[in-house]
């Protein structure tokens, strides 16, 4: 009589787990689609929000840049673009285009030099579309390179503190800010950018 009762117990509590199982596996199976798409979704907000904070750093730190974008056509913006270097160097960053202060698009950048040089560090680096055709190009591109498919001026401060006047009237303008301001005498030729999913 106990071992029958005994018996009973263990056939529920095993029928019990059997149906919290099988529950549990219809309830939190997505489709591999579904995952991916919210992941992709998930670094597109992550990206957004980087984009902000660099864009604000630019302002702080580069009078007359707010007004420069605003007047833009488009403004590509890699916040924290990681350099590693030992003989051969390497660059990697994902950021986004932003149209009418808008995303229009998420995009990497990649670039690589050689020399001996040794360390890393992290830079944000900014595209400034000044006129329409400037930024169709880039946009009709499936891959585009700096100083390649795209003339790029990189901005330099005046005598007066604000962005150099010459450096305002080419088509893409680059700003490249570190840790600690805007970077002078650097270069973005070669620099390649695609599109991201």
């Amino acid at each position: 009589m106990k071992t029958t009762k005994t018996s009973r117990i263990k056939g529920l509590a095993l029928a019990v787990a059997l149906g919290a199982a099988t529950l549990a596996g219809c309830t939190t199976t997505v489709p591999a689609a579904s995952t991916n798409a919210s992941a992709v979704s998930t670094q597109h907000m992550a990206i957004d929000s980087q984009v902000d904070a660099s864009l604000l750093k630019l302002y702080n730190q580069v009078p007359g840049s707010r007004e420069l974008i605003a007047r833009s056509k488009g403004v590509l913006v890699f916040p924290g673009v990681i350099k590693g270097s030992f003989i051969v160097g390497a660059e990697y960053g994902r950021g986004a285009l932003r149209v009418d202060s808008k995303t229009a698009g998420y995009f990497s950048t990649t670039a690589a030099s050689l020399g001996l040089q040794a360390g890393g560090q992290s830079k944000d680096v900014f595209y400034v579309f000044t006129n329409t055709e400037s930024l169709n190009q880039f946009l009709s591109s499936t891959g585009w390179t700096a100083g390649v498919d795209g003339n790029v001026a990189v901005a330099n401060l005046g005598l007066n503190g604000t962005i150099d006047t010459n450096t305002l009237t080419q088509p893409v303008v680059a700003f490249v800010l570190t840790n600690v301001g805007l970077e002078a005498g650097v270069s973005v030729q070669g620099a390649k950018i695609n599109r991201l999913p």
